[in-house]
């Protein structure tokens, strides 16, 4: 057996052989785990609703077991006598096999972290799909993180080479400031949450129902079907105006009667108006009030609630409300004013009398 104790490459072929051995041994001890273990975690959460069991059966499979493969392989090989060279050689391909796992985990707890919190916080999943645009820039920094890192354990200076992305940030950041404001905004509509997908907003001059919300630009689709591309930098300068977050909508308007309407009625008029509100579930009475004697009419300023936010909803209660109003003066004789002339005449006992007539509008 002369031939096991020979030497190769400074190490003997018993060496070797213990080392292979180990490396297979060691793989089938991981290979057996993964199958029992990951096959039990994924028998017991079968039954789960949430993510995060697969999350972290995803994490031990992709991540933590490869990298347990390499780990033990390098051990195991450093443990013969190698040749400097290529025991760099080894080190380096380690630390950025290391990194590039790393990195790639850190990027996938993130997302799978921020993804659980905003289920558990009930956003739709609309809004859990705009999380991409952020963390596309999460990766992005955790890769440059990683990669300088990489470069300072093997052994080069990184002071300069963050010292030149510095200066080439300055150059970027000033070359492309109109795509860092539409970025900056983004993160401000996402996390300010001014408007979200399915709202009708207005915006300036502009409205519509938003159908898109991307980095650079939101889309909104207008009343009358057309698509408007909007920068989000501008969007967040101006006055938003979201209808889908009413809670309800607020109805002012006003009746005006005529001057032949007795005092005692002009009295009444509010009770009638806020007994005609009261009958409906879905409207709140606030005031009525007599407003202002103008030059052809007594003004009466009314002002309820409607508790909804849907247009339709608003706009029948006020039509019922105000034909109900109709029948009511209709009811008592109270005639709504016109433009009218009042002339004041005396019978044949000289008792004077009022009689109206129509202004001619021509």
């Amino acid at each position: 057996m002369d031939i096991l104790n020979n030497v190769y490459w400074g190490n003997t072929v018993t060496a070797y052989l213990i080392a292979a051995g180990s490396i297979i041994v060691a793989w089938a001890v991981l290979k057996l785990l993964r199958h029992k273990v990951i096959a039990g975690i994924k028998k017991r959460t079968q039954s789960t609703a949430t993510q995060t069991d697969d999350i972290l059966i995803k994490t031990i499979q992709d991540y933590l077991l490869p990298f347990g493969y390499l780990w033990i392989n390098y051990i195991i090989i450093n443990q013969l006598n190698l040749h400097p060279k290529f025991d760099r050689i080894l080190s380096a391909a380690l630390m950025v096999i290391t990194t590039y796992y790393g990195v790639r985990l850190i990027n996938y707890l993130v997302c799978g972290v921020l993804t659980i919190y905003m289920e558990r916080k009930n956003e739709p999943q609309e809004r859990i799909r705009q999380l991409n645009g952020i963390l596309m820039v999460v990766k992005a920094i955790v890769w440059v993180m990683g990669i300088i890192m990489l470069i300072d354990n093997l052994g080069y200076n990184v002071r300069t080479i963050i010292a030149g992305l510095g200066v080439g940030g300055i150059a970027i950041a000033l070359a492309a400031q109109n795509i860092l404001g539409d970025l900056f905004s983004y993160l401000v509509i996402f996390f300010d949450k001014p408007f979200e997908v399915g709202d009708f907003i207005i915006v300036g001059a502009h409205a519509g129902i938003v159908e898109k919300i991307g980095i650079k630009t939101s889309h909104v689709r207008s009343l009358d079907g057309q698509q408007l591309v909007m920068p989000n930098a501008e969007m967040v300068k101006t006055v938003i105006q979201n209808y889908k977050r009413l809670q309800r909508r607020r109805m002012v308007f006003t009746i005006s009667v005529s001057y032949l309407t007795p005092a005692h009625t002009l009295k009444e008029i509010p009770g009638i108006i806020k007994e005609i509100v009261d009958k409906y579930e879905m409207v709140t009475f606030d005031r009525a009030h007599l407003k202002t004697f103008s030059e052809h009419s007594i003004t009466y300023e009314i002002v309820y609630y409607i508790n909804s936010a849907e247009f339709p909803v608003f706009m029948n209660s006020h039509q019922s409300v105000s034909i109900d109003i109709l029948e009511a003066f209709e009811k008592r004789g109270i005639r709504f004013a016109l433009p009218t002339t009042v002339i004041r005449q005396a019978d044949g006992n000289g008792k004077l009398f009022a009689q109206e007539q129509l202004v001619n509008q021509s």
